[in-house]
């Protein structure tokens, strides 16, 4: 009876995770049968997996356009993977359409930290700096806050640490992160672009 109540977790495992049969079952051996705790550990293991994945070479893909309805604003993604026959997945096609769609909607201004416009990053510094003097802190807190100010701006307008529309507790990083443990190669958003009628 027990075997059975196992091959039943093991089966609402991978439907939620899309793990494989003995990943599910040592996740499930491991959390004694908890299937919360094992979806944490199959997605702490996964990223740990993706992590060593992502050094690689991503010369293959897609190019997505999403036309948001009312056709008012767009978002185009290039979306990279080591291999074509990746590329034609449904399962990578779709990564490269919540991706259109989360440009659509919180309209980022660069892939990652380091490709942020290094004007635009002055101009922000020098703002907080101005909040900051104001406060009348000692030097090294106001240093601090101003770290702070930016890493919430880098949260706000760097594609990758934006908070994923369709699930808040985790970034676009994460999902790519997370689907690279799935799909096995990895992904690299290569460029974006957002297009707004009027803009």
């Amino acid at each position: 009876m027990a075997s059975e109540v196992d091959i039943t977790l093991i089966k609402e495992l991978r439907a939620k995770t899309n793990a494989g049969v003995l990943d599910c079952k040592n996740a499930l051996a491991e959390s004694k049968g908890d299937i919360k705790e094992a979806i944490k550990i199959l997605r702490e293991r996964g990223i740990a997996e993706a992590a060593k994945k992502m050094g690689r070479s991503a010369k293959e893909g897609v190019i997505y356009a999403y036309i948001h309805p009312g056709d008012q604003k767009a978002g185009v993604v290039e979306l990279n993977c080591e291999t074509d026959f990746v590329a034609r997945t449904d399962e990578f096609k779709n990564l490269a359409k919540e991706i259109a769609m989360q440009v659509v909607a919180f309209n980022p201004i660069s892939v990652d930290r380091e490709s942020v416009p290094e004007e635009v990053l002055k101009e922000e510094r020098a703002i907080y700096e101005e909040q900051v003097k104001r406060m009348n802190k000692p030097e090294k807190i106001q240093e601090n806050i101003i770290a702070n100010k930016l890493e919430k701006f880098y949260s706000e307008v760097v594609l990758l640490e934006q908070k994923y529309y369709k699930d808040p507790s985790m970034t676009i990083g994460d999902l790519i992160k997370e689907k690279i443990s799935v799909i096995g190669e990895n992904i690299v958003v290569k460029r974006f672009q957002r297009f707004q009628v009027g803009e």
